[in-house]
Parts: C-alpha cells; sequence; structure tokens
C-alpha cells in the first residue's frame, strides 16, 4: 500500500549542519504555502487510502493545531478514524506540550520523530539548537503521558567538538530514555550546509575544525550499533536500529521501492515505475500554486534493475533480486569483504555498510 508523505520546510532556526531545501522564511510566504499545499492534496484524484503519512521538513511540529487537522483531514480517509497504520510528525525539542500532542494525536499522529542530534550542550551549542538533555527528557515523557508510546531520536555521529567520551553520554541518554526508535546519522561533508561547505574549505565558522576525522566518525557510529543492540534496537536499515515492531513503516517504502506520493516543495513520488518531484523552492511552489501552474521540477523513469540494488542493500536483511547485469561488480565486492551473496539474496557485510556509498555507485 502507498504512503504520502508532506514537506513542511519551515524551521525556527537553520541548523549549521542542515543540507535539505528548509530554513527562515517569512511569515507570509508560510501562509501561502500551506493554502498551496492543502490545494495540491485536495486536486489529488484520490482512488486510494495510503497506509502511512510522513510530515518532513524543516519542522512541522510548528503547524498550529487547526492548520495541521485541516490538513491531514485532506488526505483521503483522514480524520476523523483516520485508518493510517503509521502517521509520522517530524518535531523539534521545545516543542512539544501537553496540549500539542493530545492536538496531533487527535488530529491522526500516532509517531514523532525528535531531531534531537546531541545531548550534550556543547555539540548543540555549534549547531545552532538550544535545547537541552533535560528538555528531551520532559517532553518524552509528555508524548507517553498524552498516548504517543511510538517514537524516535534522531541522533549525528561527526558534530564539531564531539569526542568518544560526548558520544558515550548521548547514548547514555538514550539507555535512560529508552526509546523504541532511534536513528544515527554520519554526519555529511558537502556544499549544500554551512558546516560542510567550512570544513570543505578548511574553515573555523561552526566549529568546524573541531569537527571529528572521518575514521572518528566511523568509529562514533560503530559505538552506537554496538551499545544500541544491547539494548535491544537492531539495525534494520543503515542509519534506523529499532525494538521488534517499531521499525518505520513508511521510511521502509523508500528502501523496498513502494509507492508513495509526496506534497509540497522539494517533495518526490514514486509509483513503481515513474519518480517525480515538485520545485525545491518553497517560494516558487507557492507562486506557482496561486497561478494554477504545474509545480513539478522533473520526471524520470526509474531504473528497475540496479535502482532496487542500491536501496534494498541499505536493509540489514538485504535484498533478493536479479543481480547477473552487475555480477562482476557483486563478485568483486564480495572478494573484498563488502558483499555477502546467499543465492539471490544479497547483503552487506560490517565492513561494507562503512564503504555502502562505493558499493551502491556500482548500481547507480
Amino acid at each position: 500500500m502507498a504512503g504520502v508523505y508532506i514537506s513542511y520546510p519551515f524551521c525556527a532556526q537553520k541548523c549549521t549542519y542542515c543540507n535539505f531545501a528548509s530554513g527562515v522564511f517569512p511569515r507570509e510566504l508560510e501562509s501561502s504555502y500551506m493554502q498551496a499545499l492543502e490545494r495540491e492534496i485536495r486536486g489529488t484524484p484520490w482512488t486510494w487510502g495510503p497506509e502511512t503519512v510522513y510530515l518532513g521538513g524543516g519542522t512541522p511540529s510548528r503547524i498550529a493545531p487547526d492548520a495541521l487537522a485541516q490538513l491531514l483531514g485532506a488526505i483521503s480517509g483522514g480524520p476523523p478514524g483516520a485508518p493510517w497504520k503509521e502517521a509520522t510528525l517530524e518535531a523539534a525539542p521545545g516543542d512539544i506540550t501537553a496540549e500539542a500532542a493530545q492536538a496531533w494525536r487527535d488530529a491522526g499522529i500516532n509517531r514523532v520523530s525528535l531531531g534531537v542530534q546531541s545531548f550534550v550542550r556543547g555539540e548543540l551549542a555549534r549547531t545552532g539548537r538550544k535545547h537541552t538533555a533535560q528538555t528531551v527528557q520532559d517532553e518524552i515523557a509528555t508524548l507517553r503521558a498524552e498516548g504517543i508510546l511510538n517514537f524516535s531520536i534522531d541522533l549525528i555521529a561527526g558534530l564539531p567538538g564531539q569526542s568518544s567520551a560526548s558520544w558515550r553520554e548521548s547514548l547514555d541518554w538514550i539507555e535512560r530514555l529508552q526509546p523504541p526508535h532511534v536513528s544515527v546519522y554520519m554526519l555529511e561533508v558537502d556544499d549544500d550546509s554551512r558546516l560542510g561547505a567550512e570544513i570543505l574549505a578548511l574553515g573555523q565558522r561552526y566549529g568546524a575544525r573541531e569537527a571529528p576525522t572521518s575514521d572518528q566518525t566511523a568509529d562514533f557510529y560503530e559505538t552506537a550499533v554496538e551499545r544500541l543492540s544491547a539494548l535491544g534496537l537492531a539495525r534494520y536499515e543503515i542509519s534506523n536500529f529499532a525494538r521488534p515492531g517499531f521499525e518505520s513503516r513508511h521510511n521502509l517504502k523508500y528502501w523496498r521501492r513502494e509507492p508513495y506520493l509526496g506534497f509540497g516543495a522539494d517533495a518526490h513520488s514514486f509509483d513503481g515505475e515513474w519518480r517525480w518531484s515538485n520545485v525545491e523552492s518553497a517560494a516558487e511552489y507557492a507562486r506557482r500554486s496561486a497561478l494554477c501552474e504545474n509545480t513539478q521540477a522533473e520526471r524520470t523513469l526509474a531504473d528497475p534493475s540496479g535502482e532496487p540494488l542500491f536501496l534494498g542493500l541499505r536493509l540489514t536483511q538485504g535484498i533478493e533480486a536479479d543481480w547477473s547485469p552487475y555480477a562482476e561488480s557483486v563478485r568483486e565486492f564480495e572478494r573484498d569483504g563488502l558483499l555477502e551473496i546467499d543465492g539471490r539474496r544479497l547483503r552487506l557485510t560490517p565492513r561494507g555498510v562503512m564503504l555502502s556509498n562505493e558499493v551502491f555507485a556500482a548500481f547507480v
């Protein structure tokens, strides 16, 4: 069954590590954007009801409760009595109150993804984040008290100033809080974020010179894998760990190539054959919508041979597929200890996980 993704690119501040098409925009743009978003959703010829809904960003926890209910109500099968198996809202620590959690639950949200990134004050300060570990602890207690028991915590390995000791401190908080799902991302160093561009330029802003090396970041990640496993959080995808039954149903659709529809700026869609996306700019998306123009930016035919491999190999269980068109590369990766072959099934080895981009490049 298909899923729905809704893009809300508005934030209270732009974090230094962020390479998404999100940021701080004028309030009047937010109003016109929300109108465009609802217009796109209501204009969809729904012949089905989604299994999953995911509101990402940006910081969708900033959406006013009435506006959120109206937006979700526009989706086929929306509240009341939404039949979604999973409806996730991304939230920033500091946004969660009892009133907000109640409104989210009433609107059909049953899962919250918390962008914590770190529990260490110094690391958070360098990124521009303002929350504390105590904030996160209190707000998770609020979610639980309001009946939202399915939640995830995001961590980033490789932040400026991060050390083995501070990374253990963040993992200690995971043990203390006992979330059913954790995502661990290794810092992406590229020109699309202020921090990444500064690191590449050998600059010093945003604590760039205090960023761990790639080897140190890899060590942090491997420490997390071991520690989370001991806590009952099994890795089911390169960056995602969960207790049994708490895997993200929506995100699994991406890696299993199941269909999904994306709404809003820079939102992507896939119907099993074609991929398409909306324009990246929130302002351009709103402008085109107001003029009844097409908001799509591009449409391409999906690769039916390589795409299942580089997406499915992200899963710990690997992928069962016809890999014969890439037999030479697959055998080479097997010899190098990056891939395991079990008949038609391929999976990354522990070493292959750390060099996964090198493996994926062979199938793109």
